[in-house]
């Protein structure tokens, strides 16, 4: 007896419409991907980088800054929820009515046991791939933030601050953040 091989089903933004609302999805290249909900180590680190980018953004009247869970429409295949995002103010256009329509300025993904892949892998190269100028990977076991800048399509490391630190955002003018206020 022989046995039929079938391909993975590619699921679409239709697709990713009908998941169940207590639980919450990304739509990568087509793949249908659960997220967990964070721990509280997790939680408290983004509360506190999003009220420092959230008070730096509104003080300067730069854009507008949003927080997981808000869906980021890239394409038909590609809907994610970065943990923080900013949008610049020449770019408020892509804030749609159910969801973020376009790639933001700034994506800002924190790393737990489950996303270490999805994050360092395949949400960087999504991120690129639909040009997000800027990417930072919140390390929480590490105390670090690495920060990227998209050059030619791929992204580059710009540096990796340390805890006792302060983050400098190259393409957000002005900002800076002491780490120790954030781990």
């Amino acid at each position: 007896m022989s046995q039929t091989i079938t391909g993975k089903k590619r699921y679409t933004y239709e697709d990713y419409l009908k998941t169940p609302d207590d639980k919450r999805y990304e739509l990568i290249n087509g793949e249908l991907l659960m997220t967990p909900s964070p721990i509280p180590k997790h939680q408290l680190i983004s509360g506190r980088l999003e009220f420092k980018l959230r008070g730096f953004v509104k003080e300067n009247k730069f854009g507008e800054v949003f927080y997981a869970p808000c869906d980021v429409y890239l394409d038909d295949e590609n809907v994610v929820q970065p943990d923080i995002l900013f949008i610049s103010k020449n770019r408020l256009n892509i804030i749609g009515e159910k969801n973020i329509q376009g790639a933001p300025d700034l994506a800002i993904e924190i790393l737990s046991d489950y996303s270490v892949y999805r994050d360092t892998i395949q949400k960087k190269r999504l991120y690129a791939r639909f040009g997000v100028k800027e990417y930072w990977i919140v390390i929480p076991e590490e105390e670090e933030i690495e920060v990227y800048i998209l050059k030619d399509n791929t992204y580059q490391l710009y540096c990796a601050y340390k805890k006792v630190e302060e983050l400098v955002s190259p393409s957000l003018k002005g900002l800076k953040i002491e780490l120790k206020e954030i781990f």
